[in-house]
């Protein structure tokens, strides 16, 4: 994995026409803002990436010796969960599920070889199409839980919690990660246009992160925006610049603890608050509560290198398993159990090998390192194995590994360990 992450360093730029290369990004925007739409299915980003797809494709896409490792991967987990699912083809879930997971696996593939060519433009068009994306999801949500639009509340809540444009609150609040941090970023280190524009976009998207009442949300939110901000400060060339993201880190919490405490003197919305924010909730707790049931899951694993099949932890525990690692053992047994956290955790190790690589998109790259690794700790506790999102960082960070090698020096962390012998 070491040696497909290094090798390759001789990367040729895009040549494509002007006309091409215009066309291209703009796919890419329009795939980063339609990821915010899936509450219906097929999704505008299901529609928008499949033309993204063969455009690419019939205008230059190239499949490098790099992304080996990674398709293989990818491939053999999808090969455990067809295995899995082989006794219950009939169901029209489970072949939706299968179809499903194929087509993510064919976006990780999309967005790696995209961001390998034109990175720093294609990657900003990626950024501003999820924060442009982003605001529509927030301000529907917002919407919908002030009842701001007749018909709208059922629409854009669930159990009195905003969804915005997703199926799920937890959904919408870990979507929003990523592009609360991209806002975040332009806040404490762009001239002041622009921070201002951001605070405000930030403003929406926190408040919708609030008002989604997912304890994963708000706890990640802290902390990939605390991991980004210490990585910021540390590969910042200028006292300056450091100086300035402390100071203005330091202004935006205070602020936020003022705004939060204003929003908590509505009654309905500390209720739900306090009952969120409450450690003991009913469905974590006892023997087949969601801890127990990664126990007791955990020890079948063991013993069904087929698995149970995708979808079918239900029929033997009363929820399903909110754990994607575990997901993926009982899903598609000791194939998927073992290539998807291979797959994740390669690329996390990886990712911490890039950080201080000069690249030109470097505060791009360490938003989406941080937004991924903070997706990672949370498919612990929730099943976030077809989150569009997620598997869109995935792809990027494999392009984003492959470009950084033409910027790559003898002195960079990335190097001094040198590339595995080729066999």
């Amino acid at each position: 994995m070491t040696y497909a992450a290094t090798a390759d360093s001789s990367l040729p730029s895009v040549t494509a026409a002007p006309g091409i290369l215009a066309l291209q990004r703009a796919l890419v925007w329009l795939v980063g803002a339609s990821g915010a739409i899936v509450f219906i299915e097929p999704s505008p980003y299901e529609l928008t990436t499949l033309v993204s797809i063969v455009v690419f494709a019939a205008t230059g896409l190239r499949l490098r010796l790099v992304f080996m490792p990674l398709l293989l991967l990818l491939f053999l987990l999808n090969v455990g969960y067809m295995i899995g699912a082989i006794p219950f083809m009939e169901e029209s879930t489970v072949a939706n599920w299968i179809a499903t997971s194929w087509y993510m696996a064919f976006t990780v593939m999309f967005f790696a070889m995209v961001v390998s060519e034109d990175t720093a433009v294609r990657l900003d068009m990626l950024r501003r199409g999820v924060v442009a994306g982003a605001i529509v999801a927030s301000m529907a949500a917002i919407a919908g839980y002030f009842n701001l639009v007749p018909g709208g509340h059922d629409l854009l809540t669930l159990y009195d919690r905003a969804r915005g444009t997703f199926k799920d609150p937890n959904v919408l609040g870990a979507f929003l990660i990523l592009p609360a941090l991209f806002a975040l970023q332009s806040v404490v280190s762009d001239r002041f246009g622009k921070s201002f524009r951001n605070t405000i976009a930030l403003g929406i998207m926190a408040l919708a992160i609030l008002l989604a009442f997912s304890r994963a949300a708000w706890g990640g939110l802290i902390l990939t925006s605390a991991f980004m901000l210490a990585l910021m400060i540390v590969t910042s060339p200028s006292q300056t610049q450091r100086s300035r993201i402390v100071v203005i880190a330091a202004v935006a919490v205070l602020v936020v603890a003022v705004l939060l405490a204003v929003l908590l003197s509505f009654s309905s919305i500390d209720e739900m608050f306090r009952q969120r924010a409450s450690f003991d909730q009913s469905y974590d707790e006892g023997r087949f509560g969601r801890f127990g049931r990664h126990i007791l899951g955990a020890q079948m694993a063991l013993d069904l290198p087929f698995g149970i099949g995708p979808l079918q932890f239900h029929n033997y525990f009363p929820e399903d398993t909110h754990n994607s690692y575990l997901n993926a053992f009982m899903s598609g047994g000791w194939i998927s159990g073992i290539c998807y956290p291979a797959l994740v955790f390669s690329t996390v190790i990886t990712g911490f090998r890039y950080i201080f690589v000069r690249v030109p998109w470097q505060r791009t790259y360490l938003a989406i390192f941080a937004a991924f690794l903070g997706t990672v700790g949370e498919s612990f506790i929730i099943d976030t194995d077809h989150w569009r999102h997620f598997w869109m960082m995935l792809g990027a960070m494999w392009g984003m590994f492959v470009a950084a090698q033409r910027y790559k020096t003898p002195s960079d962390p990335a190097v001094s360990a040198g590339p595995a012998p080729a066999s």
